[in-house]
């Protein structure tokens, strides 16, 4: 496997990567497998810090086609990503577009739902890997957004989402769209809200997947450096995501980074990691406590999992991987030898206990598994 050197700052360029916090021989796929456990690929994920920008980035990088060798699932499948697509549909309609691209729109699921509010509209998704859901009527493109991209016809409004902090170089990205995109047209875009989810120690905030802690500082500062001119700004919930509209144009001003971020990143990760030190050194404390009657269960076929055992966790008395998403049942977490069985199992279990992690997802998954399936079931 041939790493991707990322020698310089992605934001400024400076020649500045201060180290922050390695895991060894972390999964660098986050998802399910149905491959033999042996054939899984496994690489250090090291966190460094710019000196100039403060911009937090993994270094070096792993191969598209290494992170990327399926889908696993992620935005698709929960009650709060619906309500998200439903959203952000609706914050694009205020826009009246008249014809749509989507950049990595894997499974048209926001297509789908814009479809509800304007049936008619053509809105185009370049994908490399479609995987389109049941009801999507968009025409795909299988392809990668670049400076080799083009279409035959016009686009009045380009959108993505959760697709900006996957980008390896969100400098020459954002370059690309400001070619692409004619003056006067709109580029709107969902992002995760890195910054409370860093404040909130969530899991799924970085990874081999999003390699650089892209907040609003750096995201605003980019945009505006190459002629994106900030219409509107939404916060979907307030540790979820920021739904963002700018429309090109040729006279806006270029822009600075704001002082502090340097001391204000690397302080929040630091706390970051020696928080979830303690979470594992108090979660493995009661797991030793566990009687043998009691049946212990880890929760989420995901990054979730992967960064609390990652940490450490013990997982020798877990029985299984729980996960609402039916792709991932009867199917093994990358990286480990646990299997993923639906939360339904819990129901003819007693004294279950389950290891529940999944950041802004807590509320939703506690809820339902006890309201529908043992409400007997005790969480740590």
């Amino acid at each position: 496997m041939r790493l991707i050197q990322r020698g310089t700052d992605a934001i400024l360029g400076g020649s500045d990567l201060e180290p922050l916090y390695k895991f060894s021989g972390f999964p660098v796929f986050m998802g399910c497998t149905g491959k033999p456990q042996e054939t899984d690929l496994l690489s250090d994920m090291a966190w460094f810090i710019s000196k100039s920008s403060g911009a937090i980035q993994l270094n070096p990088l792993l191969p598209l086609d290494v992170i990327y060798p399926e889908a696993h699932g992620s935005g698709c499948v929960g009650k709060l990503w619906d309500i998200h697509h439903k959203s952000f549909a609706l914050f694009v309609n205020r826009f009246r577009p008249e014809t749509v691209l989507e950049i990595g729109g894997a499974h048209g699921i926001l297509s789908r739902e814009y479809a509800e509010l304007n049936p008619i509209l053509p809105w185009t998704i370049v994908e490399p890997n479609p995987m389109p859901v049941e009801g999507v009527k968009a025409k795909f493109i299988k392809g990668f957004f670049d400076d080799n991209f083009s279409l035959e016809f016009s686009i009045d409004t380009v959108v993505h989402s959760h697709v900006f902090e996957h980008v390896y170089d969100p400098k020459l990205f954002v370059q690309h769209l400001s070619a692409f995109i004619e003056p006067g047209k709109h580029l709107l875009f969902s992002v995760p809200n890195m910054e409370e989810m860093m404040k909130r120690k969530y899991t799924n905030c970085l990874n081999f997947e999003h390699t650089i802690f892209l907040t609003e500082p750096y995201i605003e500062y980019l945009l505006q450096s190459h002629g994106f001119r900030l219409v509107a700004k939404e916060y979907f919930l307030d540790d979820h995501s920021i739904f963002y509209a700018y429309v090109r144009d040729l006279y806006v001003q270029s822009a600075d980074l704001p002082d502090g971020l340097y001391e204000r990143n690397k302080r929040l990760y630091l706390d970051y990691v020696r928080y979830h030190e303690e979470l594992i050194k108090d979660l493995n404390e009661k797991i030793a406590k566990l009687s043998p009657d009691q049946s212990l269960y880890l929760f989420g076929a995901h990054v979730f999992s992967q960064y609390l055992i990652g940490f450490g966790l013990d997982t020798s008395r877990i029985e299984c991987i729980l996960d609402n998403d039916p792709h991932k049942q009867g199917t093994r977490l990358y990286g480990t030898s646990l299997m993923v069985s639906s939360p339904k199992i819990l129901e003819k279990v007693e004294n279950t206990v389950v290891v529940l992690k999944a950041c802004v997802y807590n509320d939703e998954i506690r809820k339902d598994i006890l309201e529908n399936i043992n409400p007997k079931t005790v969480f740590f």
